[in-house]
């Protein structure tokens, strides 16, 4: 059993940046791949990032590729998001997600969200 907590969404304009924490239960972390989703307004939750649990293996969403970095530290059992260049249609909530490989994230384990909102 995994629990993940999110945080570090916010409010930020256009341009700007936010960093996500999702901090992970259990002392089987590392052995994990991990990611992001978000789900705006209307629309169906989507893949944003993936890191393996080696760290040797990431994926990005085109829409997000060369703004967005995933990365994990498995010391203290924490994956972040580190969003630049933020546009409004980045807006929605981001979800932490976690299993064994990369692939099957979306049917792993969840955390309960964290707001990002980006104004124009």
């Amino acid at each position: 059993q995994v629990q993940l907590v999110e945080s570090g969404g916010g409010l930020v304009q256009a341009g700007g940046s936010l960093r996500l924490s999702c901090a992970a239960s259990g002392r089987t972390f590392s052995s994990y791949a991990m990611g992001w989703f978000r789900q705006a307004p209307g629309k169906e939750r989507e893949f944003v990032a993936g890191i393996a649990s080696n760290s040797g293996i990431t994926n990005y969403a085109d829409s997000v590729k060369g703004r967005f970095t995933i990365s994990r530290d498995n010391a203290k059992n924490t994956v972040y998001l580190q969003m630049n260049s933020l546009k409004p249609e980045d807006t929605a909530v981001y979800y932490c997600a976690a299993n064994r490989v990369i692939r099957t994230l979306s049917e792993g384990y969840w955390g309960q969200g964290t707001q990002v909102t980006v104004s124009s």
